[in-house]
């Protein structure tokens, strides 16, 4: 144990990064540049419009500022690294970072796990129970429900990464990953892992498949209800609110499935690393997009400021 202790302390690690196996790596660097700079003005510019504008101030924009609060941080949290990593030719990462960027990248994606269920939920609530809308979902209750998904996702980011960072690691540091993450480090841990997993695993079933139910029945509902409409105008105008939010929905969870829930034998780690950046980098540009590009009130309010 003294010599697992020594080894998983006091050295850094080596992030074998994006493009060790990408033909023109100049070109990538620079598209994902250019995907972070749209992320940051469009994320930025969301938060923004729903700040400024009053009529932007309902439950269902306060939780897409939220959606963008952590796209923002997504991406922060990897490209200016890649970027150092890239520039200065040092992939290297200190045990203290690592712990740092695993911690709040898993708080992110359990926080945006959470957050979709609840943008879910609002929607529910504002088609099937319109007139109670307003005090179901109160501003008291909606702040709650947004801080319950951030803690609850910190409290299982930091369980976590406390105990794989305890892990003994062996003398190999080469991570096959851009960034530190828990499948990428168990592959450098010198014991059995398989108790550990069954952890992750059993949390993966909190944090993706309980909320993907409720997102399913909060929808089932939602449909049942439109299909009673009898207005065409009602129908198209249910639809056009929720058309948004199940896009996002499909991008983040349907990618976040095969990742973590098919078996080993179906993914390599180049795989893993596509598909790393498809959630991490592509994504939190895709839903500002999203949302502004179908949305008229966050238009309309675009139209305003710019006016100004």
């Amino acid at each position: 144990m003294e010599k697992w202790y020594n080894l998983s302390t006091g050295t850094d690690f080596f992030l074998l990064g994006l493009f060790h196996h990408i033909q023109a790596p100049d070109l990538i660097f620079s598209l994902i540049l250019l995907v972070f700079l749209v992320t940051v003005i469009g994320n930025s510019m969301m938060i923004m419009l729903i700040w400024l504008d009053s009529r932007l101030h309902t439950p269902m924009y306060f939780l897409l500022s939220q959606l963008s609060i952590m796209d923002l941080l997504y991406s922060s949290n990897f490209v200016p690294k890649i970027a150092n990593d890239f520039l200065s030719g040092k992939n290297t990462i200190s045990f203290i970072y690592c712990g740092i960027q695993l911690i709040l990248f898993t708080t992110l994606i359990g926080a945006e796990c959470l957050l979709l269920a609840v943008m879910a939920f609002d929607r529910y609530l504002a088609i099937c129970h319109p007139l109670h809308y307003s005090i179901l979902m109160s501003p008291k209750v909606c702040a709650g429900m947004v801080a319950g998904t951030w803690l609850g996702a910190l409290f299982n980011a930091v369980i976590q990464g406390i105990y794989t960072l305890n892990l003994p690691y062996c003398a190999s540091r080469e991570i096959h990953h851009f960034f530190c993450e828990f499948p990428a480090l168990l592959k450098l841990v010198c014991a059995d892992t398989s108790p550990y997993e069954n952890g992750l695993y059993v949390s993966g079933v909190v944090f993706l498949l309980i909320p993907i139910s409720a997102i399913m029945t909060s929808y089932g509902h939602i449909f049942s209800t439109v299909l009673r409409l009898k207005s065409n105008i009602g129908v198209r105008k249910a639809l056009g609110t929720c058309s948004s939010h199940m896009i996002v929905l499909s991008l983040f969870y349907g990618t976040a499935i095969f990742k973590y829930f098919l078996p080993k034998s179906y993914h390599t780690a180049e795989q893993d690393e596509v598909e790393s950046v498809f959630y991490t980098i592509i994504t939190p540009m895709l839903n500002p997009l999203i949302y502004s590009l179908r949305n008229k009130d966050v238009a309309a309010a675009l139209r305003k400021i710019l006016r100004k």
